[in-house]
């Protein structure tokens, strides 16, 4: 999976995701252990939620472009 090559590169960036069943979601990448991702991910007004993905449900990773 060459996603794998630039998790340190994107840990602490913005980041869009595509998983596996062609879900994608989006936000700040906050590290990667384990076997899994954590991306800390907006909910609604001021509520955010870390969650985690494990390596296999993830197809890509891309950091979001500059403006």
């Amino acid at each position: 999976m060459a996603w794998q090559q630039n998790l340190q590169y994107l840990i602490g960036r913005p980041v869009g995701v595509s998983l596996m069943n062609g879900q994608g979601i989006s936000g700040i990448l906050c590290n990667a252990y384990g076997g899994e991702i954590y991306v800390m991910e907006y909910l609604y007004q001021a509520q955010f939620a870390m969650k985690h993905y494990p390596f296999q449900m993830v197809q890509d990773i891309n950091p979001f472009p500059n403006c």
